[in-house]
């Protein structure tokens, strides 16, 4: 452990401090000035010896916190990043993108701010990183088998930098022009600079990893050369299938899925020329009244896009009553807390919404004017219409932030002819393997809609799964094994 009478000295979390709202909304850059390692260690120590560590079972990796507090109180950097990727490939995302559910569980927590493990994690790598630390992990073996993973998110990636160590020829496809996934177009610079993936897949390439970026698996090669030339498939492809918002005026200009908007802004930090004669992208929130329907994370990175593109003004709707200011009773420790959370791009403005539903789009000449909603109540967990509550609102651009309801089934599913789950995910037994032999899935493809953190350990498990698939047994980490994702 580390400091035993470091959760008496230090009794509250600390966090690093957010740049000023002016000054970080005149750039894209990450939100958060630097820590000091002296700050960070003093964080660190508060991790008290609980004797048995909730933080390991609120972590889908299995991370070894303790460990590493421990170590980086000690001021053992190298041995405490050693120990953090022993159980996660990319601490870099998960220390930036991962609301935490291990400060849930931390036993600290129950009468006092719980450790500060996100922090400490990210800064680990970070440092890694300036001291030269990460470097290739080559394999000592090389097994002649070859192996594709479609979709290159965390669970693609996790997935493809396991079975490249463990000897096996691997090669990412993505349909997009760059690999990523929703890391790469789906999560705003300012949460996460784009640098961080691209020297992650140094790494992963100096390994041995090979990455093909715009081909569509299922189009641009068939299904039949797919299993021709590969001996296994991991399916990564994410749960890009979003939910809509089937109301009168749904078909006017200026109503888009989040996902619609939020990939041009990181093509305009990327450098791609996509700006128009005004100098902005082809969807841009710039001096336009905003309405983001959904109250979530993606609605959160929708509306510090907006902010910094210059919106006139932003309204966000929650259909949910507005959560408590401290962890609601329904969700007890150790388990993730409903409470009242202010992102970064809350701090900077808009106004947030609670307990409104959206019934009608109004418009003229085809674009998007406005809309109609009015605020509703549950009732025996249905939700009501509060009568007299109706109101409009002008809005020149919508954007429906209201998650995703799985994965994309025509085309490539279809064709591989993989069962899908009463929910329409990808079905999979406890090896991760399909219903197809020789076809695995990981992530959000057969989870459905989660976190991070769960997609990089889904990667990591059906590595493994596919690795003993091939050889017959495994060396690989599997600490989880399939199950439905927690209704969030």
């Amino acid at each position: 452990m580390a400091d035993p009478r470091g959760f008496l000295k230090h009794t509250s979390k600390e966090l690093p401090t957010r740049r000023p709202v002016p000054l970080r909304l005149k750039d894209w850059k990450e939100v958060y000035e630097d820590f000091s390692h002296e700050k960070l260690q003093d964080q660190a120590s508060r991790c008290m010896d609980c004797g048995i560590p909730f933080c390991h079972n609120g972590c889908p990796l299995g991370n070894l916190i303790p460990e590493w507090n421990d170590l980086v109180y000690k001021d053992r950097w190298r041995d405490a990043i050693e120990r953090l990727h022993a159980t996660n490939n990319f601490p870099e995302f998960t220390g930036r993108l991962c609301p935490a559910p291990c400060e849930a569980s931390c036993v600290l927590g129950i009468n006092q701010d719980p450790v500060t493990i996100k922090q400490v994690e990210v800064e680990l790598i970070d440092n890694a990183y300036d001291q030269g630390w990460v470097v290739p992990k080559m394999p000592d073996v090389q097994t002649g088998k070859k192996v594709a993973v479609v979709g290159s998110g965390p669970a693609g990636l996790a997935a493809a930098q396991q079975l490249t160590r463990a000897g096996h020829t691997v090669t990412v496809f993505e349909r997009a022009d760059r690999i990523g996934g929703l890391l790469r177009y789906g999560i705003p610079e300012f949460k996460m600079e784009k640098r961080h993936i691209d020297r992650r897949l140094e790494q992963m390439a100096a390994e041995g990893t090979q990455f093909r970026p715009g081909v569509n698996v299922g189009v641009d090669i068939t299904v039949a050369q797919l299993r021709l030339n590969y001996d296994a498939v991991v399916l990564a492809g994410g749960a890009t299938a979003w939910r809509d918002l089937p109301v009168p005026g749904r078909e006017l200009d200026g109503i888009h899925q989040a996902m619609e908007f939020l990939p041009w802004a990181n093509r305009v930090q990327l450098g791609d020329d996509v700006l128009d004669e005004n100098g902005q992208p082809p969807i841009t929130a710039k001096d336009k009244h905003v309405i983001i329907i959904g109250g979530g994370d993606t609605g959160a990175d929708c509306l510090g896009t907006s902010h910094r593109q210059g919106a006139a003004s932003i309204h966000q709707f929650e259909i949910m009553p507005r959560p408590p200011e401290t962890r609601a009773d329904s969700t007890p420790w150790p388990t993730y807390p409903l409470m009242f959370r202010v992102s970064s791009a809350h701090e900077e403005g808009g106004d947030r919404v609670f307990s409104v539903n959206t019934e009608e789009f109004t418009g003229a000449d085809g674009h998007v004017t406005g809309l109609r909603a009015h605020e509703v109540k549950m009732n025996g967990g249905k939700f009501e219409k509060v009568e007299g509550s109706d109101f409009e609102l002008k809005a020149d651009l919508v954007l429906l932030a209201m998650g995703f309801v799985g994965p994309e089934k025509e085309g490539l599913l279809t064709k591989l002819g993989v069962e899908l789950t009463d929910r329409g995910n990808v079905s999979r037994d406890n090896n991760f393997q399909t219903s197809v032999p020789g076809v695995f899935v990981a992530g959000d493809m057969g989870r459905g809609q989660s976190l991070i953190v769960w997609a990089i350990a889904e990667g990591r498990a059906a590595a493994a799964g596919v690795d003993r698939f091939l050889m017959g047994k495994t060396a690989l980490p599997a600490v989880i094994k399939p199950t439905a994702a927690p209704q969030r």
